[in-house]
């Protein structure tokens, strides 16, 4: 099991996305999120890598327009982090987490295959890290 683990983690590896590579590269990364899932309609005003939080993957102040994104996110998948990236953009258009925030986060077609990838690395790295619903 364990060299099973060790495989798909240097297979996901090698699929490293640029995005993590630079804050200007996440930031660059959410415009092409935005206009192809939310109409190009969120514009953040920065995003940024951040040390590693204790309750959360990532966080957006939509009055400031920032999001920050746990460092932890660094060796994800690149699906799962545009999928973190999608999450946050909404924050910028609809507040909360109800029924037209998660419209709008569906429109990104792998939400429900990355909210499984986080929880499941949560649960086995022992973080107690939620995904918000």
């Amino acid at each position: 099991m364990a060299e099973m683990l060790a495989r798909l983690q240097r297979s996901e590896t090698k699929r490293r996305s640029p995005a993590r590579e630079s804050d200007e590269a996440l930031l660059l990364r959410c415009a092409n999120l935005s206009a192809r899932y939310l109409g190009g309609k969120a514009h953040p005003a920065s995003v940024r890598w951040v040390p590693p939080m204790r309750t959360r993957w990532a966080s957006c102040t939509p009055s400031d327009r920032t999001i920050r994104i746990s460092e932890r996110l660094r060796d994800v998948p690149p699906w799962v982090l545009d999928y973190v990236l999608v999450h946050e953009l909404t924050h910028l258009l609809v507040p909360g987490h109800g029924p037209r925030f998660w419209e709008l986060v569906h429109n990104y077609p792998r939400t429900e295959r990355a909210v499984g990838y986080l929880e499941g690395l949560s649960a086995a790295a022992g973080w107690g890290i939620e995904v918000e619903d």
